[in-house]
């Protein structure tokens, strides 16, 4: 397995425990704030990017979906609603998210559809292609070895089947790059550590896009992986980036 710069980015540097585990503990910790601190570091903008990530797998019409990493379950109801799937199993090792995500399904009637379920993106409980579709928004970068992330979902999905993902990016173009940074740095942060009472989450989280392989360095990742006809899409100027692959 390759090792990458992210792979070693945790949210507490002082710990002796693995990226795993301090994501899983920092997760519990802010779950409480995290759907607010979403919407405010993406100005908004997040609910649109996992509805033209979800579009990508309309005309599939995928019955079986797993949404790894789900957090508070926001990308799996929409899907829910935007798909119509027979099945939509979402997991992820935080369980103090999957409570806030559970609440959520209640309210929304999908119960029937939706499973919120413990669960490791390195090691998922599932059978080899299971899955017509894999889902991620703002996961990815928290595996604790990305190539052994990308190979469990690609295990885990049917021959054919697409993982989707949506990831926090840096803008290429130089003025707006600048501005970004200056802004994650003056703004983002310093709020993000005020609003969830954790400055070491929101520090974690700047570096982890920071050394995050994106755009052409990651479809480079998934195509050594055996994903096949990978491509990407940037959106709202760079800072955000949708991936999407074949197995």
């Amino acid at each position: 397995m390759n090792e990458y710069p992210h792979d070693s980015v945790v949210p507490f540097r002082a710990s002796s425990e693995g990226k795993k585990e301090q994501v899983q503990e920092m997760f519990d910790k802010i779950a409480f704030r995290y759907d607010f601190l979403n919407h405010f570091l993406s100005v908004g903008n997040d609910t649109s990017w996992r509805r033209k990530a979800l579009k990508l797998l309309k005309s599939d019409n995928p019955r079986q979906i797993l949404d790894v990493a789900t957090g508070t379950g926001d990308f799996a109801v929409l899907a829910a609603e935007m798909l119509k799937p027979e099945k939509i199993i979402a997991i992820d090792i935080s369980e103090g998210m999957l409570e806030i995500g559970r609440e959520k399904v209640r309210k929304a009637g999908l119960q029937s559809i939706i499973a919120m379920e413990t669960g490791d993106s390195e090691a998922i409980s599932f059978e080899d292609n299971s899955f017509d579709a894999v889902i991620v928004a703002f996961g990815i970068r928290n595996f604790e070895n990305l190539d052994k992330g990308l190979n469990e979902i690609k295990r885990v999905l049917k021959q054919g089947g697409k993982l989707v993902a949506i990831e926090a990016t840096k803008p290429s173009t130089p003025l707006i790059r600048d501005f970004y940074k200056l802004y994650m740095k003056c703004v983002a942060t310093p709020l993000g550590r005020w609003l969830s009472k954790d400055k070491d989450a929101y520090q974690y989280l700047n570096n982890s896009v920071k050394y995050f392989p994106e755009k052409k360095a990651f479809i480079q990742i998934l195509n050594q992986t055996g994903y096949r006809n990978a491509f990407y899409k940037t959106m709202t100027l760079g800072t955000c980036t949708i991936y999407c692959a074949e197995k």
